[in-house]
């Protein structure tokens, strides 16, 4: 039996201080107060869960190999306990051998490296105008006329159908010739997906969600805008309740006043914080990686070579201070953002939540809100 004890414990609807966490096994026993002094500063959160994250410290999903692995041995150090691994469009033989990869990381993560969840595949299914830095050659229609180069999608769908475990999220855009028929049959399959990379109008954004998707990928950035005369995605994701967001909380991709707009029009149950974190995560500024084979550079976000916005550099730990230092959020809503509502979105039971029965997935931070320790199923795995 393990007991932490910290100056304040962040529960899902106040802050509990000072508090200790008695963990047996890989389970939560109990949260309680305590009458006696801790460290000031000092508190325990639910371990962070990045649902869109492509790599960190030079390694990218789709570099080959046992990236995944290492990637999943890495992320704790951030405070992440679980994530789901992310590709950008990319052909079938690298989508087949990224799954592979990540089933393997699934079945053997090791004891000092994050959850592996189902894969998000920012998928080959994405309007080319609102591409960003997805590789133009990749991208394909469902079953459109504008098929190019040595595979279609039907080949795409085939490496889905045959790995069907191992994607959770994929990432489309609902205005695409056939999308609304694909988006019914990748939910009815299980996969969970989300609006994104996309031109739709708000009416077209909709029918993607009557049709079955409950997501929208990286809010504000590459997607039709907001105007009060046409809402477009943007529009219909922030009005529609059953849709969760996301958001990069970078402070560059969304300005820390959209964060609270977003907050507004949806509250933290329907926001997710994540990273869209690449290989340059974690590097210093100046150095280079890849992002899907392409070279990328680390400034304040990811750059192509052309100067395109490729992703972030941010890692959650990061995520979580901007959220309570810049933008101003109380740590129980920073909490939700970045643990809570990923947990409920992707259906994890037993994560996301500091309370008795849960798994000791948490994180001790220091008054800096700085990674101290990272616990995973009880297991001291970082600090």
């Amino acid at each position: 039996m393990i007991e932490i004890a910290a100056a304040e414990v962040v529960l899902p609807d106040r802050v509990l201080g000072p508090g200790t966490v008695v963990i047996d096994g890989d389970r939560i026993l109990e949260v309680r107060e305590r009458a006696e002094a801790t460290p000031a500063g000092r508190c325990i959160v639910p371990g962070f869960i990045d649902v869109h994250v492509h790599g960190v410290e030079g390694a990218d999903t789709l570099d080959g190999g046992d990236v995944v692995r290492r990637i999943a041995r890495r992320l704790p150090r951030f405070g992440v306990t679980a994530f789901c691994p992310t590709t950008v469009a990319c052909t079938p033989e690298a989508l087949r051998a990224m799954l592979a990869d990540l089933r393997a990381a699934r079945m053997d993560r090791g004891e000092s490296a994050s959850r592996v969840l189902p894969a998000h595949l920012e998928s080959n299914f994405i309007n080319p105008e609102f591409r960003g830095a997805q590789p133009l050659g990749c991208l394909r229609s469902p079953t459109g006329p504008w098929q190019k180069g040595a595979f279609t999608g039907a080949d795409i769908l085939a490496e889905i159908a045959a790995a069907r475990p191992d994607v959770g999220i994929l990432t489309l855009a609902p205005e695409l010739d056939g999308a609304i028929q694909l988006i019914r049959d990748l939910v009815s399959h299980g996969h969970q997906v989300s609006l994104g990379h996309s031109g739709a109008t708000y009416e077209e954004a909709l029918a993607g969600i009557a049709a079955g998707a409950r997501h929208a990928t990286h809010l504000f950035n590459r997607m039709t805008p907001f105007t009060h005369r046409a809402p477009g995605l943007t529009g219909a994701v922030l009005d529609h309740p059953d849709v969760i967001v996301e958001v990069v909380c970078d402070g560059v991709h969304v300005h820390p006043a959209g964060i609270r707009l977003a907050l507004a029009a949806k509250g933290a149950s329907g926001v997710m914080a994540i990273t869209d974190g690449t290989a340059g995560s974690g590097l210093p500024q100046g150095s280079f990686a890849t992002l899907g084979g392409s070279r990328i550079t680390v400034r304040d976000v990811a750059y192509l070579d052309d100067g395109t916005i490729a992703g972030s550099v941010l890692t959650m730990d990061q995520a979580f201070r901007m959220l309570v230092r810049t933008a101003g959020v109380d740590l129980v809503t920073a909490v939700q953002m970045c643990a809570t509502t990923p947990a409920r979105a992707l259906g994890l039971g037993g994560l996301g939540v500091l309370a008795a029965g849960m798994f000791a997935d948490l994180v001790v931070l220091d008054d800096d809100l700085r990674v101290i320790q990272t616990y995973i199923g009880g297991r001291l795995v970082w600090g």
